[in-house]
């Protein structure tokens, strides 16, 4: 039987981190400094400032990740959603998503943003699925991203 867990970031899944998102950046977009940034210091970055890395287990492999990064006490970034192309159409992200959106509800956040393209128009139905509206963009985070998405919590 198929088994589906999200489980929270631990040092050996580093080289899965990047491994997905090297894969979903390269095939859709480009890998940019600030996401070079993330990936190669995910402790530093994203867990050490209040964050979290989760990991979708697929019958024990890890075939997807999403990053929340803490940008206050309010407010969250959903960043580095990845599944990999093998396991995607199995709503992995849809609950990589729902976990970050439970995370930070517990965490009394009032709201989580995010910055992506386009292009991607299958992440942006999923974002909107979950409530996420477009946004002006008020920092240039990623030089790719030209929409900015909230979601109020």
């Amino acid at each position: 039987m198929d088994m589906l867990e999200i489980i929270e970031y631990q040092d050996q899944y580093k080289s899965n981190l990047k491994e997905l998102s090297y894969e979903w950046l390269e095939k859709y977009v480009s890998v940019e400094p600030e996401d070079e940034r993330i990936l190669n210091r995910p402790n530093e970055t994203v867990l050490e400032g209040g964050g979290h890395i989760f990991f979708a287990k697929f019958d024990g492999k890890i075939v997807g990740t999403v990053s929340l990064i803490k940008i206050d006490g309010d407010s969250y970034e959903l960043a580095k959603l990845a599944v990999t192309e093998l396991y995607q159409g199995r709503k992995i992200g849809r609950q990589l998503i729902e976990k970050c959106i439970q995370t930070a509800k517990q965490a009394g956040a009032k709201r989580i943003i995010l910055y992506t393209n386009h292009v991607l128009q299958a992440a942006i139905y999923l974002y909107k699925y979950f409530g996420f509206k477009e946004t002006p963009q008020n920092v240039k985070k990623y030089i790719e991203a030209d929409i900015m998405m909230e979601l109020k919590i």
